[in-house]
């Protein structure tokens, strides 16, 4: 089997240096696990660390697209599967430094999605519906007919509950019906999770927003509103993005927006923890018990060594 090192946990944690370092240590090179991270040039609302701070590290799958290109798991596990391959035949265990939760436990388990074609008729007048009766009344219509997927579906995540009701609507069938996890993990793996005290999470979650505002998030989305991205493509619907979209154009303040994509993050990292709880091969390692990181980084690199019996 092909061997694979993950590092998730919650955003804003500490994955990316913990990535990085280990990498380093190890000699290998990492591939990304965040759906954002693919778009060129969107740098400071993603977190996307600098060629700076990947220490000359190899990255794949960060800068592929363009911000109006679609992106999907199914196209995740695709080049994901192929960088794995990759990097493996250089006799090197590579790190998947992952931030999207489904992403991750797709690829691992080897889930099987539908491939039902679109309706783009349909799929109008689901977003007109959404736009006159809000992002519940849809919600609530996916309930209906497939409340195993309406469940773990947050009622705003528009574009998948669209998707789902899209399915249903062509082929009559389930998207939690449509995967299935394999008997066993795909890889020779090792899933490191890292995780934090809530309110120190969230401590850190609030002063990354005002790092990316100090670093110019208003003006990389000003940017990419006047190269020709328009707003309401994938990318630009992420935590950040789509909340200064709203403060230029003038229907928040700056200070609410800025308010708006903490509070958002916050969530979405409490939406992170839930979801890897239903990964039980995950070893978690508690950052706040281990105040040194150079200590920390020894014991997790340990227990790397353990598991794939390095020197």
């Amino acid at each position: 089997m092909e061997r694979l090192i993950s590092i998730i946990g919650p955003t804003a944690v500490g994955k990316t240096q913990l990535s990085i370092d280990l990498a380093k240590i190890l000699n290998t090179e990492i591939i990304s696990g965040d759906s954002m991270l693919v778009y060129r040039g969107m740098d400071i609302g993603t977190a996307k660390p600098t060629l700076a701070e990947r220490a000359g590290v190899p990255h794949h799958l960060m800068d592929i697209l363009e911000p109006c290109e679609e992106f999907s798991v199914t196209s995740f596990i695709e080049l994901a599967s192929k960088e794995i391959t990759e990097i493996n035949r250089k006799n090197k265990i590579p790190i998947l430094a992952g931030g999207t939760g489904l992403y991750i436990k797709a690829l691992l388990e080897g889930y099987q999605f539908n491939t039902t074609p679109g309706d783009n008729r349909y799929r109008s007048e689901l977003e007109q519906l959404a736009t006159l009766r809000g992002n519940q009344y849809l919600h609530h219509l996916l309930q209906q007919v497939d409340p195993q997927t309406a469940s773990r579906l947050h009622p705003n995540d528009q574009r998948r509950i669209i998707r789902a009701l899209e399915v249903y609507h062509l082929g009559g069938e389930n998207i939690s019906q449509s995967k299935t996890a394999s008997e066993s993990i795909k890889y020779d793996h090792l899933v490191i999770g890292l995780t934090m005290n809530r309110q120190r999470l969230y401590e850190r979650i609030n002063h990354r927003v005002d790092v990316m505002m100090a670093n110019g998030l208003v003006e990389e989305v000003t940017r990419l509103l006047h190269s020709g991205i328009p707003e309401n493509c994938q990318a630009m619907k992420g935590i950040g993005y789509k909340e200064i979209v709203a403060y230029i154009k003038k229907e928040v303040s700056l200070q609410t927006a800025i308010e708006n994509i903490k509070q958002s993050t916050r969530h979405f990292a409490k939406r992170q923890i839930t979801w890897y709880k239903k990964m039980d091969y995950i070893h978690w390692f508690d950052v706040d018990s281990i105040e040194d990181y150079e200590v920390l980084l020894g014991i997790i690199y340990k227990k790397i060594a353990g598991k794939f019996c390095l020197e």
